[in-house]
């Protein structure tokens, strides 16, 4: 006689998922496994979680990689999601796998090293510091669960590396922007002069359109372009 599954699992394409009501909290998710002992046991683990949460205010263990995903979901309009996307890919590898609690500068020594190792500048490497700052910023002030309890209880003080190795950026001579010119093909040469003589960035001239073509009441200045500001770093038309 086949035993019974506990209360709370069903078997979807293949693998056991969770539904069940707990003291008036929903919990529906996947145990991710097939085999029904390891989603009981799966199941056991996350009641045990929430009856400590409830009953003794003890926050859930939550990896890193948690915290990274609901910051990509929560922050798809920014400008510069794909940017954080990149930066916490390469972070995932470092800290993907630990704990928010166990997130500080010292834990984080391992992956400053591992890049400096593999040339990369301390800007780009204090680029992914901002990130996790930011991050763990919002698990300990306004990322709250189910049972009224921030992520984590409070953030840890991440602090930014000197950039010693920074080159300060020059004005190219006369000489210099012929001789980059000369080396770009054509389209890109045409999108160079063009952000050289209007100071836009690298974004506004790829982002460039037709539409956004205004003609100019006088012969000799024929039309200009208005970016919209929805396309601008500062929010205003450009």
């Amino acid at each position: 006689m086949a035993r019974k599954r506990t209360p709370g699992l069903q078997k979807i394409g293949g693998i056991w998922h969770i539904d069940k009501r707990v003291n008036g909290h929903r919990l529906c998710e996947s145990s991710g496994t097939s085999n029904l002992e390891e989603a009981e046991k799966y199941l056991a683990r996350r009641l045990e979680t929430m009856r400590q949460a409830q009953v003794y205010g003890v926050r859930p263990k939550r990896l890193f990689r948690d915290a990274a995903m609901k910051f990509l979901l929560e922050n798809q309009h920014k400008k510069s999601i794909r940017s954080d996307a990149g930066r916490l890919k390469v972070l995932d590898a470092y800290i993907g796998d630990l704990p928010l609690e166990a997130i500080h500068m010292g834990t984080l020594q391992f992956f400053i090293e591992a890049r400096r190792k593999e040339g990369v500048k301390t800007r780009t490497i204090n680029h992914g510091l901002q990130v996790i700052r930011h991050i763990m910023n919002l698990a300990a002030g306004e990322w709250m669960d189910e049972f009224g309890l921030t992520w984590i209880a409070a953030a840890p003080k991440i602090k930014l590396l000197p950039e010693t190795d920074l080159r300060k950026p020059y004005p190219l001579n006369w000489e210099e922007q012929d001789w980059l010119l000369a080396v770009l093909p054509e389209h890109l040469k045409e999108m160079a002069l063009f952000a050289v003589n209007t100071g836009c960035r690298d974004q506004e001239v790829c982002w460039l359109r037709w539409e956004w073509e205004v003609k100019v009441p006088l012969p000799e200045m024929g039309s200009v372009f208005i970016i919209p500001s929805d396309k601008v770093k500062n929010g205003e038309d450009r």
